[in-house]
């Protein structure tokens, strides 16, 4: 893959406002993006892809919801280094980020891509998505889209009922919350085809398994799961 060229604007910007790496905070080079290349060495990444059959994160849906495939980039742990990428996603204003994060687990799982049809990012709530200003999901899906080219859909399916945060609930307490929580408004935009449904992060699977359930209400619909990181219990 060639590497992109750098424009002289760019790195204009660059001196006039350094950007810094959201784990370590230290002054990024002009050709990386989000993270610097020792943080992104060290992130804790999964083997998921490379290891299905020790693939606990697709335990947790085992039983539950019929996936064709599920990974996660990285393991997350709240208050470790490597958290704050999620924590600045969530809570910094920082689109550009999720963005950049999708990208890099496009490239890193191409293979992963293959028969997949559209993306399908975890909706939030108008309110939700109004206070925030963006929804990291979506944000996650549009890095992936630059690089598989692969269509968004964010109109079959929405998000009617937000509690609470998932945060500091346990494992069934996050299964009550999630119930209910989405409705698929229009089947036929998803009939037929294998839906990737895009999160930020998977701990007990339950939003994902409520966001499934709802889209497997149309017909035909073989269903992924990728996220940027999963967090063990």
């Amino acid at each position: 893959m060639n590497k992109p060229r750098i424009s002289f604007l760019s790195r204009l910007l660059d001196i006039i406002g350094p950007r810094r790496c959201a784990i370590c905070g230290s002054r990024l080079a002009v050709s990386e993006q989000g993270i610097c290349g020792v943080c992104n060495l060290h992130l804790p990444r999964t083997d998921f892809r490379l290891s299905p059959e020790d693939n606990i994160m697709a335990r947790l849906l085992w039983g539950r919801i019929p996936i064709k495939r599920c990974a996660a980039l990285y393991y997350h742990e709240g208050h470790s280094e490597a958290g704050r990428v999620v924590y600045d996603i969530k809570y910094h204003d920082a689109p550009e980020l999720a963005r950049m994060m999708g990208r890099m687990m496009a490239e890193e799982y191409a293979s992963f891509f293959d028969g997949i049809d559209l993306l399908l990012p975890v909706p939030l709530t108008k309110q939700r998505q109004r206070k925030r200003g963006y929804n990291q999901s979506v944000e996650i899906a549009k890095g992936i889209a630059d690089v598989t080219r692969l269509p968004i859909e964010t109109q079959a399916l929405r998000r009617v009922t937000f509690q609470d945060s998932q945060t500091q609930k346990g494992k069934w307490e996050r299964n009550e919350n999630v119930e209910g929580a989405f409705e698929l408004t229009d089947g036929s935009r998803i009939e037929g085809r294998h839906v990737l449904i895009v999160d930020d992060v998977m701990t007990t699977g339950a939003t994902v398994t409520a966001c499934a359930q709802e889209l497997l209400r149309a017909k035909d619909v073989t269903i992924s799961v990728l996220t940027l990181c999963f967090a063990k219990n």
